[in-house]
């Protein structure tokens, strides 16, 4: 396990250096330099070089990576130009919401997924099982921008039941003061995550109920609800740890579009206005978060499956 996990930590550093070149590239290409966001589209091409060289932004790229590099190895993220702040302050006022969004909207699509897949495979063709499978392909295949708007239209602008928009408190103390406004972007977020969640389950559970063991169960006089409750929940489970952390990037990846669609004042709404501002350090910033934790996602996945599984071996 030691040599594993050093191999694995190993493999996601370079992966995540990897990912901040590219990315870094990618954004020098676009937009070399952001004194024009910064001065304004009035500036003088001499004011234009002067802000480019008091702030480095003249060097090769090869330099500007590097000093990028030590600053990051140094806990600097950088500074937003247009915010006039640093990037690392912005992330610690707004990570608390953004990340409570993410974990409960996993929280609530794990615990209706689950018990939903496994029903369906228990009850194989029946009509629960088909019309859970038809409004599962149904929210599997809307983009969660939809989702968002018709949660909007239907419960806050046609029955006004909560407000379209959250109130604008970065705070998430401030936000969870008013959390029945939260409610719609965490179903908005849990929504399309548990149409996947419980496919998976539901295709994982008819694999188990089809092995030797569970019929063994069953012929020594087990009740269904030992049956399930000590052979197949567990067993059908497994899979599901693997996606759950996969799902990890996924669902920070969707509260930029959740947290936009409701005007919550979190990293997604922040992701947004900097990709219109040109605010690119903290484009690098998010992309960063982003492969870290997609390569936590992968880690703690494999590790967590191993120990729910002795049969599994990490090499």
């Amino acid at each position: 396990m030691t040599g594993y996990l050093i191999r694995r930590l190993g493999t996601a550093i370079i992966v995540v250096l990897g990912i901040i070149l590219v990315t870094f590239l990618m954004l020098h290409i676009v937009a070399p330099s952001p004194a024009q966001t910064v001065l304004g589209p009035k500036a003088t091409p001499a004011a234009i070089s002067a802000w480019n060289h008091t702030n480095g932004f003249d060097r090769p790229w090869y330099s500007q990576f590097g000093t990028y590099l030590n600053n990051l190895l140094h806990g600097n993220l950088g500074w937003s130009y247009k915010l006039n702040q640093t990037v690392d302050s912005l992330f610690k006022e707004k990570a608390p919401l953004s990340g409570f969004l993410s974990l409960t909207s996993l929280v609530v699509a794990i615990a209706v997924a689950m018990p939903l897949g496994i029903f369906q495979a228990v009850k194989r063709n029946s009509f629960g099982d088909v019309s859970a499978t038809t409004l599962a392909f149904v929210f599997y295949s809307m983009p969660v921008f939809l989702v968002a708007l018709l949660l909007i239209q239907v419960f806050a602008l046609s029955l006004g039941w909560v407000d379209a928009n959250v109130p604008q408190d970065q705070s998430l103390s401030g936000a969870l003061a008013h959390f029945k406004d939260l409610i719609l972007p965490i179903v908005a977020l849990a929504t399309t995550a548990v149409a996947s969640y419980s496919r998976y389950q539901r295709s994982s559970s008819l694999d188990v109920l089809a092995q030797d063991y569970i019929k063994v169960a069953r012929a020594k006089g087990l009740s269904e609800r030992l049956v399930f409750s000590r052979h197949l929940v567990r067993n059908a489970s497994l899979p599901m740890i693997t996606l759950i952390g996969l799902s990890l990037p996924v669902l920070i990846g969707g509260n930029v579009l959740i947290e936009y669609a409701f005007n919550i004042n979190g990293l997604g709404l922040m992701f947004v206005n900097a990709l219109s501002n040109d605010d690119y350090n903290v484009l690098m910033a998010y992309t960063l978060l982003t492969a870290i934790l997609t390569v936590i996602g992968n880690l703690v996945a494999d590790v967590c499956l191993t120990l729910s599984d002795p049969r599994i071996k990490l090499v």
